[in-house]
């Protein structure tokens, strides 16, 4: 079997690439290396795979590569490359995520479509539901995104069932709901939250810390690609994947001060724009199809994040006490986020 994960680099990427490891024949893993984090930290991502034989890392971008010639032999597509986050989708910035959410993902599937790939897994988002009438929302709930960013992954579904039901390309989509976890994108909620506990930094809250989300551990999420990879599927299926903890901002951050042992600086502003009030779905597609349910809670997943964040901060060169003490909340950048969304 020849996989190919795109976006290989990144924080859902990498996990599902090591997870294949044992299964491949061949592992390809395609990352252009975009600037939304340091090229530092993806690297670091890679550390296992660079390790292993069977993996072979091709940095281009799927904007202008020759992807028939890429995916000529492959076996599984799992698509995870995209630019992710809601706030900085808006204004000017929305041109790069129309080129590598959407143009990408459609010369990807013209390239499954010509070589016949045995699978195509989208990695799409609760953000294509926007703040949803009823919950939990359920996959026949009809979107409604909230922001230019959950336009995009939606865009990018949309292309799998025209690609599935045209050309019988055997695409699924799946949405995933707030997912952390070990190497979380630096500017995703848990990440800064963590940070900011350990390193005694502030935190800036967007709202009131009421809004809801459903957070997914990384493991779920990679257990639901393998299983959408093994199981006979029909063309265009779209599945949520959501952890089924339905939590609070603030019962998060009042979890994470009791794991981390730290007490949190909350400075709490205005709520952003694209920010939805609650996301919540029901998994029930998912079991019935791939036989898959969450199986990571929500204090046990954040407590392996936050270990890793302890492990990563323990590797890094010592910071001067000076300079620790420097400033009014002490040494760092503030932490100003919500959660979002990971595509």
């Amino acid at each position: 079997m020849r996989y190919l994960v795109t976006g290989v680099a990144g924080f859902i990427g990498s996990h599902i690439a090591e997870y294949l490891l044992p299964r491949a024949d061949e592992l390809v893993g395609i990352d252009t290396f975009t600037g939304n984090y340091s090229r530092v930290m993806k690297e670091q991502n890679l550390r296992k795979l660079r390790q292993a034989a069977n993996f072979r890392l091709i940095e281009t971008d799927l904007r202008f590569a020759d992807l028939t010639d890429l995916l000529t032999g492959t076996d599984i597509v799992l698509h995870q490359a995209g630019i992710p986050g809601v706030r900085p989708s808006w204004g000017p910035g929305f041109v790069d995520y129309v080129e590598h959410n959407v143009l990408a993902t459609q010369r990807l599937l013209e390239a499954a479509r010509q070589v016949g790939v045995r699978r195509f897994v989208y990695a799409s988002s609760s953000s294509v539901y926007g703040n949803a009438p009823s919950y939990p929302t359920s996959e026949n709930t009809i979107p409604r995104p909230f922001s230019p960013y959950g336009v995009t992954k939606l865009a990018g579904e949309h292309l799998c069932g025209t690609y599935g039901r045209n050309w019988d390309v055997p695409t699924v989509a799946l949405r995933y709901f707030t997912v952390y976890g070990p190497r979380q994108r630096p500017d995703m909620a848990f990440h800064r939250f963590i940070e900011a506990a350990l390193g005694r930094t502030e935190i800036q809250l967007y709202g009131d810390g009421e809004q809801v989300r459903d957070f997914t551990h990384v493991d779920d999420v990679v257990r639901a690609n393998l299983l959408a990879t093994e199981v006979d599927l029909p063309p265009a299926t779209v599945l949520n994947v959501a952890g089924g903890t339905r939590t609070t901002v603030n019962g998060v951050l009042a979890l994470l001060t009791q794991i981390a042992e730290e007490p949190l600086q909350v400075t709490r502003t205005p709520e952003q724009a694209g920010d939805v009030s609650e996301t919540w779905a029901t998994c029930e597609q998912a079991e019935r199809l791939l036989g898959w349910i969450p199986s990571v809670g929500l204090a046990e997943g954040l407590a392996s994040q936050v270990e890793w964040h302890r492990q990563r901060m323990d590797s890094r060169p010592p910071v001067r006490r000076e300079s620790a003490r420097a400033g009014s909340v002490g040494a760092g950048r503030s932490a100003a986020t919500t959660p979002e969304s990971n595509g």
